[in-house]
């Protein structure tokens, strides 16, 4: 009878090692795409009617905002893909925290980030 796996093997850690640096380039890429809307200051409506100007501030803040929230939130996503790098120098990626077995594979590469299994997370 073989034994259940106790953790991934180096050369599979390594192939979740460069799927979350992928996933993690581009999310900085993301992040850093959002950070620069917040900081823009839209376009210049000086000549144009006042109406005009206090639709497109309320529709320039409002695109702030979210980005303003899409930014945070993929700031929080860049923060688990590192965990999750730390987790693969560390050995212990793809080990789910509760039950202490594996995380499916499919799992890990649809949510490299995860830490749980399907079934903990219910």
């Amino acid at each position: 009878m073989e034994q259940e796996k106790t953790r991934y093997t180096d050369e599979e850690l390594e192939e979740f090692k460069a799927l979350i640096i992928e996933k993690l380039e581009k999310a900085r890429r993301e992040f850093e795409h959002y950070r620069a809307a917040v900081m823009n200051n839209g376009n210049d409506t000086d000549d144009t009617s006042p109406t005009f100007k206090v639709l497109e501030e309320g529709a320039s803040t409002l695109s702030k905002e979210e980005a303003s929230r899409l930014a945070q939130r993929q700031a929080q996503f860049i923060k688990h893909l590192q965990n999750a790098l730390l987790r693969i120098e560390n050995k212990t990626y793809g080990i789910d925290r509760i039950t202490g077995k594996l995380i499916p594979k499919e799992r890990l590469r649809a949510v490299p980030h995860a830490t749980l299994g399907v079934d903990s997370k219910k």
